[in-house]
């Protein structure tokens, strides 16, 4: 019965952050999600060699069988701001409780970066993204994109490569979900 209870409390809270107008990133948000991925290990090497990178400071996700995410972000080409994201999914499948958590995409090259400023881009739901933080993880990539994650600093330390030009790191934030659904995610962009 406490398992339940703490299902149902958590998804609640997941709804509550995909939902709410508080959700939405300010400036701040922005500059201590990228301090915190340049503080990785994992990503280091992504910040020195990208072409440029989108940053999603807050995504919020969470379901009961049919589940949504929503976060928005800014994309930068050499370091600098050149337009708006918002990142959006909607997934039907096995799924229960809500979590939040960070979400950085670097572009190899410019290739990538065009590819995902078109307008609109989506991800397929065959790959996971590179989880940084135990416990932290998203069914999202582009088609053969493959990653294992684990806890910084062991033995079985998270390690991405490009694929298709983009490497997608996430990190948790809270809450707690269980889902064994298919879902893909969606951008659109807007230049600044």
């Amino acid at each position: 019965m406490t398992r339940l209870l703490t299902f149902v409390f958590t998804m609640f809270i997941g709804l509550a952050i995909v939902f709410s107008p508080t959700s939405q990133a300010n400036d701040s948000s922005y500059t201590e999600a990228i301090t915190n991925f340049q503080k990785a290990a994992e990503t280091q090497a992504f910040f020195n060699t990208a072409y440029g990178y989108a940053i999603f400071p807050t995504v919020g996700k969470g379901g009961i069988g049919i589940g949504a995410a929503y976060g928005k972000g800014r994309v930068y080409k050499g370091g600098m701001h050149t337009g708006n994201s918002t990142l959006s999914q909607l997934s039907i499948g096995f799924q229960l409780g809500g979590q939040a958590y960070s979400e950085i995409i670097f572009f190899k090259n410019a290739e990538a970066y065009n590819d995902f400023t078109s307008g609109s881009f989506e991800f397929s739901a065959q790959a996971s993204a590179v989880a940084i933080n135990v416990g932290a993880s998203a069914q999202v990539g582009t088609t053969g994109h493959s990653a294992g994650a684990g806890q910084a600093g062991s033995n079985h330390a998270a390690k991405a490569v490009y694929m298709n030009g983009m490497a997608i790191f996430t990190a948790a934030k809270g809450g707690l979900m269980y889902e064994a659904a298919l879902a893909g995610q969606s951008f659109t962009f807007d230049a600044k």
